[in-house]
């Protein structure tokens, strides 16, 4: 074969090698570019703590939200769980909390129409802020709640049954335990003794019914104090009593 042919020979076999490798290769990073930013490394440190928990919580797991039986909500508690996701930043267009200037105008049509708008919603709010199962009173707490914050004078719808009259403990127990203790006591979960359980409240209650209460109160092993009940201590007695009746 003459130097010419040769030469044209591993011309050829470049060519082909360069076609093998070099379609794949430029193919794959082509594909690469076109989907960076598709997937999400849950071990990436573009997540925050927060999501990753957030992803790898178990399903069913119960969060107690404070505020006591329902429609007795304050309106600070109706802010931190619901209006917050927009007041807290001024979001779409909300007043954002505290900013008397962002309220002002708000304010100045007064606690009626605000409460109409918060009720029925405006604009980008849904009605009740989305939560729909709040009561008209806990959402016109809210309203208090936030216009107070940017210098309103506004004031909040009391709770039944807060202030004047007498409370009947055993309906009051009951609205408790419903509204937070059955959470565990429902089921008997992370070792509380289950609803109704003779055998299982018996060890609570062998030093005495006040002395189960106090430790309740304070709290014990998975229980926070007074189960998370963000009320007086008479009310959670209410619902401690109801459930050591039930067991007897």
């Amino acid at each position: 074969m003459g130097g010419s042919s040769a030469s044209a020979f591993k011309s050829a076999i470049g060519i082909i090698l360069t076609a093998l490798i070099g379609v794949p290769l430029f193919a794959y990073l082509a594909i690469k570019l076109a989907t960076s930013g598709m997937s999400t490394d849950l071990t990436s440190s573009t997540m925050t703590k927060e999501a990753v928990a957030a992803r790898l919580q178990p399903v069913g797991v119960v969060k107690i939200v404070e505020g006591g039986p329902p429609g007795s909500k304050s309106g600070k508690v109706v802010y931190e769980s619901v209006c917050i996701s927009c007041h807290g930043a001024g979001l779409a267009g909300a007043p954002k909390f505290a900013d008397a200037g962002a309220w002002a105008g708000r304010i100045g049509q007064g606690f009626d129409t605000l409460v109409k708008h918060a009720l029925g919603g405006f604009n980008a709010m849904p009605a009740k802020g989305g939560a729909a199962d709040l009561t008209d009173d806990e959402v016109k707490r809210a309203v208090a709640y936030m216009g107070n914050a940017a210098g309103a004078k506004f004031e909040e719808p009391k709770v039944a049954g807060a202030a004047g009259g007498a409370i009947d403990p055993a309906v009051k127990g009951k609205e408790i335990y419903a509204s937070v203790c059955m959470a565990c006591h429902d089921s008997g979960a992370a070792g509380a003794p289950k609803f109704g359980d003779k055998a299982a409240w018996a060890p609570r209650l062998k030093d005495g019914v006040d002395n189960a209460i106090a430790i309740a109160i304070k709290g014990i092993n998975a229980m926070p104090p007074k189960g998370g009940y963000s009320g007086s201590d008479e009310e959670f007695k209410a619902a401690a009593l109801y459930m050591i009746n039930a067991s007897k």
